[in-house]
C-alpha cells in the first residue's frame, strides 16, 4: 500500500517545528526580530532559518549509519560507497525544496515580497549539499569502525543547532557577549542561515555576497577534506562490514 499523504509528509516536520518554536519563543518569551534582521515577521524569519538546518541535519544523520545499513551492497558488489551520502542528500533535498516553495509562497502572500535573489537559491542548496555530504562522509566512515558514531553525532548536532542563530535574532546575538558571538561567527551554518533568509526574504546583495563567500569556502573545504578522509578509511570497509 502507498502512503496516503505522499510528498505532503515532507512538510509536516518543518511546520510542526515552526508552530512549536513560534509558540515558545514569540508568544511565551516575547522574541521578535530586531532592526538588523531581514524582516519583522518572526514566523517567516524562523521558518527560512530552519530550512537549511533541516536539510543539513537530515543529510548528516541519515548518512552516518548508511554504510552499515547498505553493507551487503557495498561488500558484495563493485559499488562506489561515496554515492550513498550523496543520494541521501538528493532525497532530503526533494522534501526541503517543497518546504522552500511553501516559504516563497508565504512570503508572497503575507509579506507581499518576492525576492529577486531567488535565482541563486539553487547555488546555496548545492553549497549546503557539499558541506553536508562532506560531514556525512566523515560520519559514515567513522561509523563503520565505531558504531556509537551515530549516537554521538546526534548529541553534537543538538549542540550545533543551539550554536546556530535560528531561534535567536541578530540584535539579541550582538548583546549575548563576546564568546557566544565568537562561537556563532565561527559556525559555518550561521552563514548558510543568513544567506537563506536573505535569498527568500531580502534584497541586500552586498550582505549576501559576504555570507555567500564564507559559505562557499566552508563547503568546498569540508567537501574536499571529507572526501579524502572517506577514501582513506574506505580501504578497510570490506573487512569490517
Amino acid at each position: 500500500m502507498g502512503s496516503a499523504a505522499g510528498w505532503l509528509w515532507g512538510l509536516v516536520q518543518p511546520l510542526v517545528l515552526l508552530v512549536s518554536y513560534v509558540f515558545i519563543f514569540q508568544i511565551c518569551l516575547g522574541q521578535k526580530p530586531g532592526p538588523d534582521d531581514v524582516t519583522t515577521n518572526y514566523p517567516m524569519l524562523l521558518f527560512c532559518g530552519m530550512l537549511p538546518w533541516l536539510l543539513f541535519q537530515e543529510t548528516v544523520l541519515r548518512s552516518s549509519a548508511s554504510l552499515v545499513e547498505q553493507a551487503n551492497l557495498i561488500t558484495k558488489t563493485v559499488f562506489p560507497a561515496e554515492i550513498v551520502p550523496v543520494s541521501i542528500f538528493l532525497s532530503s533535498l526533494m522534501s526541503n525544496a517543497l518546504a522552500s516553495v511553501l516559504a516563497i509562497a508565504a512570503a508572497a502572500i503575507f509579506l507581499r515580497h518576492i525576492s529577486p535573489l531567488l535565482a541563486v537559491l539553487p547555488v546555496f542548496m548545492l553549497l549546503l549539499g557539499m558541506f553536508a555530504v562532506g560531514i556525512g562522509w566523515i560520519a559514515a566512515a567513522l561509523h563503520v569502525y565505531l558504531r556509537d558514531t551515530a549516537q554521538i553525532l546526534a548529541v553534537v548536532l543538538t549542540l550545533w543547532f543551539w550554536a546556530t542563530p535560528i531561534l535567536i535574532t541578530e540584535d539579541k546575538l550582538k548583546n549575548a557577549g563576546h564568546w557566544p558571538l565568537v562561537l556563532v561567527n565561527l559556525n559555518p551554518l550561521t552563514y548558510f542561515v543568513r544567506a537563506w533568509r536573505e535569498v527568500l526574504l531580502g534584497y541586500r546583495i552586498p550582505a549576501l555576497l559576504h555570507w555567500g563567500w564564507i559559505a562557499a569556502a566552508s563547503a568546498i573545504l569540508v567537501f574536499v577534506l571529507g572526501g579524502l578522509f572517506f577514501r582513506y578509511m574506505k580501504r578497510g570497509f570490506a573487512d569490517v562490514l
